[in-house]
């Protein structure tokens, strides 16, 4: 959101600030009272007519709100004289009311780096081969696309080329690169990790499967509950004290500066102020520990969550591949040795079981040692000459629950390295400490259940209190929040990918830990964590419940206080503008006392 759209959104706030400053030279420096009365009218209307249409449509519907007392108020403003009173009403009305579309403004461009990621154009190959640079939305069933090394595959289809590497992490969370032969199916939304690759189109643009993640995406924020303000709980027996005082403030005086005094000191301040103050504080705590809040209300929402669902890879894991076991088949030779021949041919290499290798090799001070005649190729493996013997590294096939690579020497298995994704150092201690918080927790993963259920034996105990769902698309993560709130549950999703995206947007709060490759995914979202440690949900989860008890703390101490001026008030011993400097110092109590949320 660039500046001068923000200036657009804050206009009326920023039209009427400026407003009262020339009311006051008009009225006060130039005693042109009658232009001074003309510009309070026009910039009570500018500033308050939304709210009043809104009112009126609450009053329709027989529901209570806030504004009563501070339309009213307005009125007898007016009726009495008192402009400036207005004024400052519908000022400090007019700037929470675009906070707040403020907010739902930045809420409803959550889509737009989803969509960015896929790009807009691609290379179509003719039948004689010939590429042509053509719109996405144009490619049809049955024609042929070129998608290089590094691109988002953009539509789904089959894979024409020999072969393929393929990052399918932001659609499955799985953090393993994956071998494709002619014929397999390719999906929208992987990355191309190897060599260029031919792809023959099966679903066009609409139809492809990353833009059906977009689309539950869009389709669960609009989903979403609405939120019902903290302070809205408290509007309605305020509202009713307010009028019950103004009335009897009528009644035994039948003056009418006394109600208006009364909806002075009543103006909802404390209601009005209590709670953003101290979000923002709470926001400008969570921002220490370098944890981004995007949707103000989130941390009130989480302060009640009642259940919290975790994606496993790289939220409960640090999703990568780590090298776990090294089984040797020949004697001749030790796994440490074998560790050291594996990462001389593996430290070139770009793909993350490589990495795997190197960091293992290092982690153990291994000697380094030299290979030459590297070749390596995209669905074979690679191999190389270590001392003076031709070695070849490639994917084990698949056995039950295990990933694994085989060392071969001269075609001869010699040993068998196996990797797993590993959890966080600190994912038992901080679930189970979420736990005793009485919250709930599930893991939905997109993993298959023999690796989650792998996973889940290293948490101990506290896995006696978690749901595993393992094997879930993105559509079937989405159902299981979608169940839990039918449920009657507050729900908190934390993820990492982009098959994350629909259950973070649907869930009451979507937290995500955000990396380099998958900030799109913070997209969805209403909290993002910038680092990748565990403990974050925890604090952040402090952070909201300390932050609602300094609002409720606020509004409390703040209602009380008004409540005790409005009887002074109706008794006639605080006059209206007395009431004005008064309920403007209960005002600054309670701001600073909110401000104690952003202490953290």
């Amino acid at each position: 959101m660039n500046i001068k759209h923000t200036l657009h959104i804050f206009a009326i706030p920023i039209i009427v600030f400026f407003g009262i400053g020339a009311y006051l030279l008009l009225n006060n420096i130039f005693h042109y009272r009658t232009i001074a009365i003309f510009l309070a009218l026009i910039l009570v209307v500018m500033g308050s007519w939304k709210m009043i249409v809104e009112t009126v449509t609450a009053f329709l519907r027989k529901q209570f709100a806030l504004d009563y007392i501070a339309i009213l108020a307005i009125l007898v403003s007016i009726f009495t004289g008192q402009y400036l009173v207005a004024l400052v009403i519908v000022l400090m009305l007019s700037s929470g009311t675009q906070l707040e579309e403020y907010g739902m403004t930045k809420a409803q461009q959550s889509l737009t780096a989803l969509s960015d990621r896929i790009p807009k154009e691609v290379m179509r190959l003719s039948t004689d081969d010939h590429t042509t640079k053509v719109a996405i939305a144009s490619v049809v069933v049955g024609e042929r696309i070129l998608v290089r090394k590094g691109e988002v595959v953009p539509l789904d289809g089959v894979l024409e080329s020999t072969t393929a590497l393929t990052d399918e992490s932001s659609l499955t969370g799985e953090p393993y690169m994956l071998d494709k032969l002619k014929g397999d199916q390719i999906r929208s939304g992987i990355v191309n990790m190897g060599d260029v690759m031919i792809v023959l189109v099966t679903k066009t643009d609409d139809e492809s499967t990353y833009r059906k993640i977009i689309g539950m995406v869009q389709e669960a924020q609009q989903e979403k509950a609405p939120l019902i303000r903290l302070a809205d709980r408290y509007s309605t027996i305020f509202t009713i004290i307010t009028l019950v005082i103004a009335t009897f403030a009528y009644l035994i005086s039948h003056d009418i500066g006394r109600v208006l005094a009364v909806l002075v000191v009543a103006t909802p301040c404390p209601l009005i102020l209590a709670t953003p103050i101290a979000l923002f504080g709470g926001m400008n705590a969570a921002a220490k520990r370098r944890v981004l809040v995007k949707r103000l209300s989130a941390l009130e929402v989480l302060a009640r969550v009642t259940t919290f669902i975790f994606d496993k890879t790289g939220t409960l894991t640090l999703g990568k591949p780590t090298v776990t076991n090294i089984v040797m088949l020949d004697n001749s030779m030790d796994a440490d040795h074998a560790l050291q021949i594996a990462e001389a041919i593996e430290r070139n290499s770009l793909h993350p079981i490589a990495k795997a290798i190197v960091d293992a090799a290092r982690e153990k001070n291994s000697t380094q040692l030299s290979a030459r005649d590297i070749m390596e190729e995209t669905g074979v493996g690679i191999s190389a000459i270590v001392e003076d013997v031709r070695y070849h590294i490639s994917k084990m096939e698949q056995s039950h629950d295990i990933n694994a690579v085989e060392l071969k020497r001269e075609g001869e298995i010699v040993a068998r390295i196996e990797f797993e994704d590993t959890l966080k150092q600190d994912s038992t201690d901080i679930l189970k400490e979420i736990h005793q918080l009485g919250v709930k927790i599930h893991i939905f993963t997109g993993d298959k259940k023999e690796n989650a259920e792998k996973i889940l034996l290293q948490l101990g105990d506290i896995r006696e209190y978690l749901t595993l769902k393992a094997d879930c698309s993105p559509t079937e993560k989405k159902d299981g929040v979608a169940a839990l709130k039918a449920g009657g549950e507050v729900t908190a999703m934390v993820g990492d990918g982009i098959n994350d995206a629909p259950a973070l947007a649907l869930a009451d709060v979507g937290m995500v830990f955000s990396n380099e490759e998958q900030t799109a995914a913070s997209e969805a979202a209403d909290i993002v964590f910038l680092g990748g440690d565990l403990e974050d949900v925890k604090e952040t989860i402090r952070i909201a419940k300390r932050t609602i008890n300094i609002a409720l703390q606020s509004i409390i101490v703040g209602i009380g206080l008004s409540i005790v001026a409005m009887i002074f008030a109706a008794l006639g011993y605080i006059p209206a503008i007395a009431g004005a400097l008064l309920q403007e110092a209960i005002d600054v109590a309670v701001i600073l006392n909110a401000l104690r949320a952003s202490r953290g």
